[in-house]
């Protein structure tokens, strides 16, 4: 469901700003950091997306499918160094 409320822009210093009101960010749920992104004339404001984000749920499904394992697992082509020194915990 679009909601459309029409504002102002305010001046802060040398920039402007819009002040966005309650009802529309208990609809976004945006965080305290955003991202403002230019769309084909449009100003869109979007909730910071950061790198990695929702990576360790990701990791959590691979493993309970059993997707997590090295694709590389028969290429063993370790060093003596490998072999001797090194200590797996």
């Amino acid at each position: 469901m679009q909601t459309a409320i029409r504002t102002r822009l305010i001046r802060i210093g040398n920039s402007q700003g819009v002040r966005l009101p309650k009802a529309l960010l208990n609809q976004l749920e945006l965080g305290e950091e955003i991202e403002l992104i230019v769309e084909e004339g449009q100003l869109v404001i979007r909730p910071l997306r950061r790198a990695r984000q929702a990576w360790d749920e990701a990791f959590r499904q691979m493993a309970e499918r059993g997707d997590d394992r090295l694709l590389d697992e028969s290429v063993t082509s370790l060093t003596q160094w490998d072999e001797d020194e090194w200590e797996w915990k």
